[in-house]
């Protein structure tokens, strides 16, 4: 278990944050912390998540969601989620790839949402081998850390028996708002 980490780099920023990363992943992973490449946002103090890979449109649905809803953006590339005895926490991290969006707050997660780039706006949960085989997909794992891939893989598996997962097959359009918010949230605040 790492308790302390010292640097030694003369150049190379994305290096430096690289290593700092890997240094407080090692530490926050032990707490029921896994990193997700997603982005956050908060609506209604409740948060969702985008996962996908790069190029999906993570940061556009967030910056639709800003625009539509006025909602914020927490983050738009790497997203810690933490296990609480009362929920599971999005935070924000100063880690946040070609995205400027990197707020240093938490809010309790609602939903994880996975893109699907369509001609067609439509959204439906996952279960089961899908549901896992979908989110799993966008966890950084620790493996340079020795026990690291189990506590990731325990905190996952409590993660995903607690947050519904949808797949979002969508435009980048105001439509994609309305269809996700009347489905995590019930009604929608966007005006037709």
């Amino acid at each position: 278990v790492w308790s302390k980490g010292k640097l030694v780099c003369q150049s190379d920023k994305e290096k430096i944050e690289y290593l700092i990363l890997q240094m407080y992943y090692a530490n926050a992973v032990q707490r029921k912390t896994i990193l997700f490449h997603s982005s956050l946002v908060e609506f209604e103090k409740k948060g969702f998540m985008f996962l996908g890979p790069s190029g999906i449109g993570k940061t556009t649905q967030a910056e639709l969601w800003n625009k539509y809803c006025n909602a914020l953006i927490i983050n738009g590339d790497a997203v810690f989620v933490q296990e609480t005895p009362d929920a599971f926490l999005g935070w924000g991290t100063p880690w946040h790839g070609s995205s400027p969006y990197c707020e240093n707050t938490s809010v309790p997660l609602k939903a994880m949402i996975v893109l699907k780039q369509s001609p067609e706006n439509s959204i439906r949960e996952l279960t089961g081998f899908e549901k896992v085989t979908a989110v799993s997909n966008n966890v950084f794992y620790p493996t340079w850390l020795e026990n690291g891939m189990e506590l990731c893989l325990e905190t996952l598996d409590h993660l995903l028996s607690r947050i519904p997962v949808y797949e979002l097959s969508c435009r980048p359009d105001e439509e994609a708002v309305k269809l996700t918010e009347e489905t995590i949230f019930g009604s929608s605040s966007v005006s037709d």
